[in-house]
């Protein structure tokens, strides 16, 4: 909301010297958003005055049409001699008065005034149009052509208001009242501590049956509807300058005076408004619900389908207007048209104004629905004062009558629905107990009082909520009120008081630990946003029953294309490995812990938390349960090299098994028992994917998946080619684990090492193998490692060796040759009693 400092000076009696500065550090104390003051005429120096143009002659052989003038300016220049300027702009003619700037005057921008020769004349100064006044665009797109009333000579800088300060404030949704000069003047009138000149305070007729005839179908729709007739209107009539200017300087564009003076009215009382031909109403006017698929075009010329849920203004021939939004083309004020031979002018004669109220639920719906944002839609999905509705429509009577010269009909139709004032009951003492400050009962009064409110009673408070403040509904937003209009700065800094020694949660630890481990094996952490579009479940190949396709949909997204929360942390992963390598970073390891959400069975509902108290375990519990699951995964994704090329050696590249790595690192920082096994899902290629299991009460369960992604889905994202990846369920990684890491017992003892090669059948997993060695290992065992695989003739057809590295240590004594013997033969006899395994060459 752009306000002028000289319009907001009509309402409140501000301190002569204030300036923009300083009202505008009043109204941010208040708590109001003012981003920016904007000095209007900043280094404007005259004379800029009011010239009539005497002569006009056409230059020719130029490329663009050059008119050499002679321009009356008084004794503005001196002399009282015709001052001679070169003018490029056609839409002005001999005996307009213009817009004349002298040389030694100084143009907004720092353009100073001078005589020049020009397209072989010498111009002596410049005859204006708006913008190179900064007034804005003016609708003529040409010179200021002023009403021939004005005389030659007057001060132009005055009679165009060209200095004034200008203040403008970012209206939070919550006060769609200060979306108005009267909203803005109020809160100014109280930071001050002066009396509002109400500009709604007007003498307004009392509705009678002989008005123009109106009909609501839907009162929660539109609960109040005001309807006024001016006749005789004459078509010529202009705006003058002063509503012209206010309009510019509130940053809208003047149109005609129909429109201009419903402009006018709305920036001033808050309330929208709009002007009908009634030549071109044909019948009562009607409010009601579209239909389904009814068509309509508005004011911008565009033919817009409506929607059932649509509220719009109808006539006999079906919708006039999009209620609350836009008008239609066909009930416009016609644009006067001048007869060429006799001078007479027609044009809309007779205006029917609407002045009404309407749902701001259904007018914001309607707005986005048709990406229609209006001034009227911005007022009305924030609030408007639905009791100014009458005077707003009084007020545009009034100066119909006096700048357009018609007669206002003595019939006035206002519809209203019926509706008790809003009460709120709250203690006295509640301000105080929200902001931990003493204000006492009498100021308590006394701000609410300031703000519109009437308040009864002593301890217990009922507070009658004034009609332009919709967003007061509860105990805590007349607190606000209190508090904001007291000064948010006179609150006291009081740091809350953490109890000590609790430190962070298990889920918390391991989060920071799995964070250092990854970082630690060279990944990169990528934090993505958690939203995704439901295209990608298809190229990630996941099946039609995927738990991952159930997803907890938005509904107001921030895009379209990605409407839904993350149910798994790949897609966001894999687009920033696809954009960093598109880039130029082909090496790439990344990694991401985050929630993911899975929607229910059942969409729950969630409560409304008290904040004036410690939600009971009851409430936080019915809150948790009405939301989705929400686990926390941790995933990566490789591509490139995984080791680089150099003096050190050949490198390598990412593949599978670093994937799978990844996971058993974070099994470890869990201490959790992982299980490798071959598998097959989704995005993962059929022969390279590995199912990660642990064992919780007694089954085991898969928590993630691991290994080179599908080529078809590298190819549906863009990926680089070998891409891998993993994706582990932290949560229940954790729950399998035995609680606190134990660090690890440095043995002072050596160790004993074995090898063994053992040939099984190719279909035999070495997951399957090494768990056998384990297991019959015995405790000896220190470690296990897999360190060659190999198939061909020595082994026979259908083979493999698979030949690992065991390493044995007590922690008591050093073990003798038979015992490490004796414990390798154990776990090769287990081995081949689970798996078929047989020593190679045995």
């Amino acid at each position: 909301m752009r306000v002028p400092l000289s319009w907001l000076r009509e309402y409140v009696d501000l301190p002569a010297g204030e300036t923009g500065r300083d009202v505008q550090a009043k109204l941010i104390d208040a708590g109001l958003e003012v981003e920016s003051v904007e000095q209007l005429g900043a280094g404007l120096k005259g004379p800029l005055v009011v010239g009539q143009v005497l002569t006009i002659e056409e230059l020719e052989g130029f490329r663009k049409p050059i008119r050499f003038c002679t321009v009356d300016v008084g004794s503005a220049n001196g002399t009282g001699e015709p001052q001679e300027i070169v003018c490029g702009a056609r839409n002005f003619a001999v005996g307009d008065k213009v817009v004349v700037v002298l040389p030694g005057a100084v143009l907004p921008g720092d353009f100073a005034i001078a005589s020049r020769k020009t397209y072989g004349k010498t111009s002596h100064g410049m005859i204006c149009s708006g913008d190179e006044l900064g007034m804005g665009d003016d609708g003529t797109g040409g010179i200021i052509v002023l009403p021939p009333e004005h005389e030659v000579g007057t001060d132009a800088i005055r009679l165009l208001e060209l200095v004034d300060e200008v203040l403008d404030i970012a209206v939070t949704p919550d006060r769609g009242y200060c979306m108005s000069m009267r909203g803005v003047a109020r809160e100014t009138a109280t930071a001050y501590g002066l009396p509002l000149r109400d500009p709604a305070l007007l003498d307004v007729p009392a509705p009678n049956s002989y008005g123009y005839l109106v009909k609501v179908s839907d009162p929660q729709g539109c609960d109040r509807f005001t309807a006024r007739t001016v006749t005789g209107v004459a078509p010529e009539a202009r705006s003058p300058i002063w509503l012209k200017r206010r309009l510019q300087k509130a940053g809208m564009r003047p149109v005609s005076l129909a429109v201009d003076i419903t402009n006018y009215v709305m920036l001033e009382l808050g309330q929208p408004l709009h002007a009908y031909d009634r030549a071109r109403i044909d019948g009562p006017i009607g409010v009601r619900r579209a239909e389904q698929g009814e068509t309509f075009t508005t004011l911008d010329g565009v033919e817009r389908t409506l929607d059932a849920e649509d509220l719009v203004i109808t006539d006999n021939r079906g919708p006039i207007g999009l209620a609350g939004v836009m008008g239609g083309a066909n009930t416009e004020i016609a644009d006067p048209v001048t007869d060429p031979e006799t001078g007479h002018v027609t044009g809309t004669t007779d205006i029917v104004v609407e002045a009404a109220h309407f749902d701001a639920i259904t007018i914001a719906r309607t707005a986005r629905r048709h990406k229609l944002s209006s001034e009227a839609s911005k007022r009305f999905e924030r609030g408007v004062d639905p009791q100014a509705a009458a005077a707003a429509a009084q007020r545009t009577v009034d100066l119909l009558v006096l700048l357009a010269g018609g007669t206002a009909e003595a019939g006035v139709t206002e519809l209203t629905a019926p509706a008790a004032p809003r009460t709120i009951a709250m203690r006295a003492d509640h301000p105080d107990r929200v902001a931990g400050v003493v204000y006492g009962r009498e100021t308590v009064v006394r701000r609410l009082q300031e703000v519109g409110c009437d308040v009864y009673g002593q301890d217990e408070l009922v507070v009658t909520v004034p009609s332009w403040r919709p967003d007061l509904g509860a105990p805590n937003d007349l607190a606000e009120e209190v508090i904001r209009l007291e000064g948010y700065a006179n609150l006291p800094s009081t740091l809350p008081q953490v109890p000590s020694g609790r430190g962070l949660t298990g889920r918390q630890q391991l989060h920071r630990r799995v964070g250092r481990a990854l970082a630690g094996a060279g990944y990169v952490e990528a934090l993505n946003y958690p939203f995704l579009g439901t295209q990608v479940f298809d190229q990630l190949q996941l099946p039609e029953h995927d738990a991952a396709r159930r997803v907890v949909t938005l509904v107001n997204p921030l895009s379209d294309e990605e409407p839904a929360l993350r149910s798994t942390l790949l897609p966001g992963l894999l687009g920033a490995l696809r954009r960093n390598d598109s880039r130029g970073s082909h090496d790439l390891a990344l990694f991401e812990t985050g929630l993911v959400f899975r929607a229910g069975d059942r969409p729950g509902t969630a409560v409304r938390l008290p904040v004036d108290r410690r939600p009971t375990d009851e409430e936080i519990a019915t809150l948790n349960a009405a939301l989705p699951a929400q686990p926390r995964y941790a995933a990566v994704v490789l591509a490139g090299a995984r080791e680089q090329a150099g003096w050190w050696g050949k490198g390598r590249p990412a593949d599978w098994a670093d994937a799978v790595e990844a996971a058993r690192s974070l099994a470890v920082e869990a201490g959790a028992e992982l299980v490798v096994r071959q598998g097959r899902y989704g995005p993962w290629h059929p022969g390279r994917c590995a199912e990660l299991l642990v064992t919780l009460d007694g089954v085991e369960q898969v928590i993630g998946h691991a290994g080179e992604l599908h080529p078809r889905v590298v190819k549906a994202l863009g990926l680089p080619e070998r891409t891998s990846a993993m994706e582990i369920d932290l949560d229940r990684l954790a729950a399998a684990g035995l609680g606190a890491v134990e660090a690890p017992r440095i043995s002072t003892f050596p160790v004993a090492t074995q090898d063994v090669a053992l040939i099984v059948d190719e279909s035999v997993p070495a997951a399957a193998v090494e768990a056998a060695l384990r297991k019959g290992a015995g405790e000896l065992l220190e470690s296990l490692r897999l360190f060659d695989v190999f198939a061909g003739e020595q082994v026979g057809e259908g083979k493999k060796s698979l030949a690992y590295a065991l390493r044995f240590r007590a922690a008591d004594r050093t073990l003798t040759a038979e015992e490490s013997t004796a414990a390798r033969d154990a776990a090769v006899a287990l081995a081949g009693e689970r798996t078929g395994a047989v020593l190679r060459g045995a």
